[in-house]
Order: structure tokens, then sequence, then C-alpha cells
């Protein structure tokens, strides 16, 4: 390897290409190439670090009291604390012929006297883990300055002709929901706001059976629908303007409101809530539903943490749910049921298009029956609109999921008294309800009588926990990544990641009665209630976090929803995949402590 090649790996490697150029040559006069044998002991408590490694080739196995804890290879690096502290409690021995850099013991304690190299290096998992993840996100480039006026929502226009009375004007301005009034006249156009109204109508000489053409303003400015959304803000700036009128070549086909340009700018969620509010058909709402993934992107881009992004969508999703139910359960029906949604959308982690989960429960002087013909359009309606159904037919379309309380209750009493699997899975998506509409109280009772149902059913709760452990980590023995053949040589984040996080501790929420659905929510408590340490509890959430991360990013790349949980590590960068090494790790941690917690060594 030339010199030239040397120093491009080293500025390769977190953090070492926070050294500037002269630093980075100065480091590299005193990195030394060595090679050593299989079994070789390289660090334990009798045999003090003499340098910090970075490998070329080969492995090397870190043991903690016997057991392997780490395996290092190609491009990784070890051991810092052993030289920052002169101790170690880990033994590294080579587990393959070892080709590596070294940085002798006091060149690296030198170079860490750089703040920027210290601040990584002494910092403890979740410190790093958090650095490395900003770090990674420095290179995202924001959409901002590239989108387009295409890529926002446009109000309807209210054209009318020039001989239009004001009054037949502003009646089609309410039939439109519009807030200004287009006025053609010939070869030409006008438009009227409300300050004309105000001004010209309500305190000037004009009447309403006047022609509208008497009151417009000619000074009509325009921006094409594919020109930057930061050329329409410096239009509206540059002129004083609140809105422009949108044009396809000579088509006006929109008005772009300066608040709305403003609101997308600053937080597109705005935009969209105003958009369901304003809904009246299912066509509307299925134009935004489609238009959420650009809001995701967005978001992502800019650096968002992936729980905040889920949530933020949960939330709008759950208002399409409510304006749904709105549209086919009668005003009167409406306080008599709770409809909940439940899996991801009930946890508040949903991020792209998932199936349906969702559930109706009615109160117990109504008959059920009312609800099965609205419940059918409802479900339609959503698979319109974008939902996906579910494969396994949990939806309020089923009977099964759309019942009166006291049924739901004695449901519940089967599946706490009969543990086969379908029934612990039945188990497990109700956990995760969450009331959408109607009366939540209907809900609220049923999930409380849920939780007073699992006193001192450890049985039941292990068995229900077992299910932590049905996934293999897709994380070998010396640290790389196990892939499917059948999948293109790619593995599942859901399963070998994100599964056992969301089950495990679904299920120890449920033993200690916590009433929050999302996960994170969820492991939060538990640190305050003392079943997690805060060391732990924060490891877990960012490994949840990183895994939510590179699983949206495989979501936004991917050509069908089969895809959405598959990720060739290949393509990701360097840091992505450490990020990935160690969450797997932790994941691998909470599976053992789920395990010993539950006892589910005596499971059978």
């Amino acid at each position: 390897m030339s010199l030239l090649d040397q120093r491009k790996l080293i500025a390769s490697i977190h953090p070492f290409e926070l050294l500037s150029s002269s630093e980075l040559d100065s480091l590299m006069k005193k990195v030394d190439i060595a090679y050593y044998t299989k079994e070789t002991l390289l660090i334990s408590k009798s045999v003090p670090s003499i340098a910090f490694y970075i490998i070329i080739k080969g492995y090397v196995s870190e043991y903690i009291d016997g057991n392997i804890h780490t395996v290092y290879g190609e491009g990784d690096s070890f051991d810092a604390d052993a030289l920052i502290y002169g101790e170690t409690q880990s033994k590294f021995v080579v587990s393959e012929d070892l080709i590596c850099y070294e940085i002798k013991k006091d060149d690296f304690l030198d170079l860490i006297q750089n703040k920027r190299i210290q601040h990584y290096f002494l910092q403890d998992f979740v410190s790093r883990h958090q650095q490395l993840k900003e770090y990674a996100g420095q290179s995202q480039f924001t959409p901002f300055l590239v989108s387009k006026v295409e890529d926002i929502y446009l109000h309807k226009a209210c054209i009318v002709k020039s001989e239009v009375s004001i009054y037949d004007a502003l009646k089609e301005m309410k039939k439109v929901k519009s807030t200004c009034i287009i006025v053609d006249d010939a070869d030409s156009y006008g438009i009227v706001t409300d300050t004309d109204l105000r001004e010209k109508v309500l305190l000037g000489d004009f009447d309403v059976k006047d022609s509208i053409a008497n009151i417009s303003s000619k000074n009509l400015i325009s921006i094409q629908i594919n020109d930057f959304l930061f050329n329409a803000l410096l239009l509206m700036t540059h002129n004083g303007v609140k809105r422009l009128v949108v044009k396809n070549d000579e088509k006006i086909v929109g008005i772009l409101k300066q608040l709305d340009l403003l609101s997308y700018f600053a937080n597109h969620s705005y935009l969209v809530s105003v958009q369901i509010e304003k809904a009246s058909t299912i066509d509307d709402l299925q134009e935004i539903q489609s238009g959420l993934k650009n809001l995701v992107t967005t978001l992502n881009s800019n650096g968002v943490k992936v729980r905040y992004i889920s949530k933020l969508v949960s939330t709008l999703n759950l208002k399409i749910y409510a304006k749904v139910f709105e549209m086919y359960v009668d005003e009167p029906l409406q306080q008599k049921s709770a409809l909940i949604v439940m899996g991801s959308e009930g946890r508040e982690e949903q991020i792209l298009k998932t199936d349906q989960d969702n559930a109706l429960i009615i109160a117990d002087d109504v008959d059920a029956k009312l609800f099965e013909e609205p419940m059918k359009n409802l479900n339609s309606a959503l698979l319109q609109i974008g939902f996906v159904k579910c494969a396994g037919d949990v939806m309020v379309s089923n009977e099964f999921w759309r019942r009166n309380m006291h049924d739901f209750k004695t449901e519940i009493d089967t599946w706490i008294a009969s543990m086969n699997e379908n029934n612990l899975q039945n188990l497990s998506i109700f956990l995760d309800a969450k009331c959408v509409i109607g009366n939540c109280d209907l809900a609220d009772e049923t999930k409380e009588y849920l939780f007073e149902s699992f006193d001192a059913r450890d049985d039941v709760l292990a068995h229900l926990a077992k299910a932590t452990l049905y996934f293999e980590t897709p994380i070998s023995l010396f640290s790389g990544f196990v892939l499917e053949k059948e999948h293109a040589n790619k593995l599942d984040l859901k399963k070998g990641g994100i599964f056992a996080i969301v089950h495990g501790v679904r299920c120890l929420a449920l033993e200690n009665k916590i009433k929050s659905t999302n996960t994170i929510e969820r492991i939060k408590e538990l640190n305050n209630r003392g079943v997690f340490d805060k060391i732990f509890a924060t490891e877990l959430i960012e490994s949840f976090d990183t895994l939510s991360s590179i699983r949206l990013k495989a979501m936004l790349s991917a050509e069908n929803e089969q895809e959405y949980n598959y990720i060739n590590p290949k393509n990701l960068n360097k840091i992505e995949r450490d990020l990935l090494k160690d969450s797997f790790k932790i994941v691998n941690k909470f599976k053992r402590f789920i395990s010993f917690y539950f006892h589910l060594e005596m499971v059978s």
C-alpha cells in the first residue's frame, strides 16, 4: 500500500478526518505497520497496551471474564481506553493473522491533546454513538434550496369572468374555499384580494351588484410551477405580496400563499394538518396521504430524528383516520364507540405506509351490528387513501375486531387463559392499542382490564416474552453481518433488531402496567421504575433510533414495499456500518436481559 493510500485510509476513519492536512501529515510519520500471528495476546490485565491499533486485515477478539465481547475486523480500531486509563479488564487476542497500523502509546496520548480527537475517545458508548450519527448527518444536503413550487400544496384558484358581479364572484370564492379572486379579462388577468373587498366595497363606493372587474388589480404576480420555491420567496419579498398565482405555461393551476411557503420552510407538518382539516372527500385525503413521503424525505434530509418523524407521521395519519371516521359514522354513534389503532400506528412509530391495524370498541348498550356497514366503508376508504389492507385481517371490517366492550373483555380472558400462538399474537397486537376518536373512555377501561388481568400471571408473560428471541440478530461471532441469500445478500432490520426491542419492551411495559404505547417512552418509564439503569436505557434508545434511521433510508430508496426492511450493508458508509454493528450488539445484550428477567430458559 502506497503512502498516499495509507493516508487516505487513516483519513477515512472517524475521528481522524477531523485533523487538518498538516496534522494528518504529522500523524502519518508516526504510524507503523505491524504483523501478528494468530493467538498472539496483545493486551490484557497483565500485558499493558503499547499502541493504538487500526486493522488492515485479520481479526482480534476482545474477551471479558472469559467470554467474547467483541470481534474487531478490517477498518476497526482498538483500544483507546487501555492507553488513556493505563489498565483494562479485557483481553485482546489475535483470532486470525493480523496486519495493522500502530500508533505508539506516547504518540497516541499526544494526539488526543487535540480537543476534537480527545472529545471522541473520552466519550461513553451513548455519547460516541450520538456524535457518529451527528457526523454522518452533516453531509446530507438540505433539499429546501432545490424544492420546487410543484412540491408544495397549492390552493385552488377561484377564476371568474370580468363581467361577473362582485356578489356572484364572492359566492364562487366561498364555494372553492379560496381567499382571493382571479379575474379573467379577455387577454389579461386581474386579482381581487380581501384588502380590495374591504377598501373598495365595504369602505368604498362600489356595490356588490357591480362588475368584479371594477375592483380588480392588474399587478398580478405569477410564478411557473416548475420554478424554485426559493425564487417564490424572493418574489414575495421583493414585491411585498402575500400570494403568487402559479402557472403551468399560461394556464393558472393554483395559488401559493406566503403562510404556506413559510410553513414549508419552517415545518411541513403544519400545512399537511391544515389540508386534512379542510378535506371534504376521500379523494382529498388520498392526495394528502400520497404526499407524506415528501414530508418524510424533507425532514430526514434536514437531520430530524426518526423518532420525531414517526411521531409526526403517525399523528397526521391519525388525523386522517379521525376524518374518515367522522365521514362514515353518524354523530350519535360516534360517542358510543372508540376507534383504536394498533401496531406501529398505535406505538406512533409508523414512518411510511404499513398495514392497517385497527379495531372498534362499542359501548355495551349499543347493537354492534349498527357499525357493520360504516366500518366496512371506513376500511375501504382507508384502502383507497393508501393504507394497505392487513394480511391478518386485523381491521374494523372484521367483526372479531369490532365488538362491544364486554365481549372484548371476554376475549382478553381467552387470550390469557389459552397460551396458543394466535392468542398471544392478538394479545401483543392489542397491547399497542391507541384511541383515535370517539369515546376513548371505552378504550381506557378495556386496556385497564387487560392490565388487571395480568396480576401474578408470570407464566403468560414468559410465553409472551419468548417471542423476543424468535429471530436471530444478523451479526456473527466475528462482528460480520449475517446476510440472507434469498434476499440478494441483504439483512432484515425489522426481524434482526427492531422487533426484539419493540416486543421485549412491550412485555416489560405490560408487567409494569405502563400505559404508554411508544417504545422509547416505555423505555424511559422502565428506567424511571428501576427496571433498567439509565445507561442501559439510553443504549437501547440510541440503538433503536439507529436501526429505525437506517431502515428509513432503506424505505426511501426501496422500489417496493416488500423491500422496506431489507438493507445491503455494502451500501452503507463506514460510520453507518459501525453504528449498525453497535446497535446489534445492544440488541443481543437486551435479549440476554429479557431471557434472564423472564426466566425463558424454563419456558418450553
